[in-house]
């Protein structure tokens, strides 16, 4: 069973989503909130799988909402996926910072929100090739922020070259060939580096890459 909490100040959005996921075998919505503050406490009682929270609310944005649940121990678990009216904006990229493992515009289709949310219940990270070269092109042309980046020294060559190649918008497939290792090495090398990073998922390891300008917009 996948457990779902809904953070929106929107009613009428809410009761779509429950409705929708209440349906879905597999599926239970633990809780509502209005706003962020309140939606770091649900999670806090209800330890879901994945919070769904809008970007813009009262009291608390769902950014904040989202680095506080990211930042407690005791929620390691939980997975955040972003919902946007904007699509790629400076707002997501700014909630993928936080920890966020994804994004999903509020007019998603039924199909691709379920779809979504099995992704993230895996522990993959909501971010296709390419919506990460997206992001590439939206946001990596910005100076690195060494101030906030983790340190990389920790990392490997190896490492460092799948992280870099990763920010990029490879798949591990595409990651293998590239380097001319197996699949499982570039997920291993990926994994690890994440973990070195502490980025909780792919997005974040993303991120991590261009905000320590491992890599940049121009490739280099």
């Amino acid at each position: 069973m996948i457990r779902v909490a809904l953070v929106d100040d929107q009613a009428l959005m809410r009761a779509g989503f429950r409705a929708l996921l209440d349906a879905e075998d597999g599926i239970e919505v633990v809780g509502e909130a209005a706003d962020g503050e309140r939606g770091v406490e649900l999670v806090r009682a209800q330890v879901p799988d994945i919070a769904l929270i809008d970007v813009q609310m009262p009291v608390m944005t769902g950014i904040e909402a989202t680095r506080r649940i990211a930042a407690d121990p005791e929620l390691a678990d939980v997975r955040v996926v972003i919902l946007t009216n904007y699509g790629l904006d400076e707002y997501v990229f700014e909630a993928l910072r936080a920890g966020a493992s994804g994004f999903l515009l509020k007019d998603t289709e039924p199909a691709d929100l379920l779809q979504a949310i099995e992704v993230v219940a895996r522990g993959e990270a909501l971010l296709s090739p390419a919506v990460t070269r997206t992001l590439i092109g939206e946001f990596a042309s910005r100076p690195p922020d060494r101030s906030t980046a983790p340190g990389l020294e920790c990392l490997t060559r190896r490492e460092r070259e799948v992280t870099a190649l990763a920010a990029r918008g490879l798949t591990n497939e595409e990651i293998a060939e590239h380097m001319v290792i197996s699949p499982l090495t570039a997920k291993t090398h990926i994994s690890r580096a994440m973990t070195k990073l502490g980025a909780r998922d792919r997005a974040q390891l993303v991120v991590f890459a261009y905000e320590s300008g491992l890599v940049t917009a121009r490739g280099s």
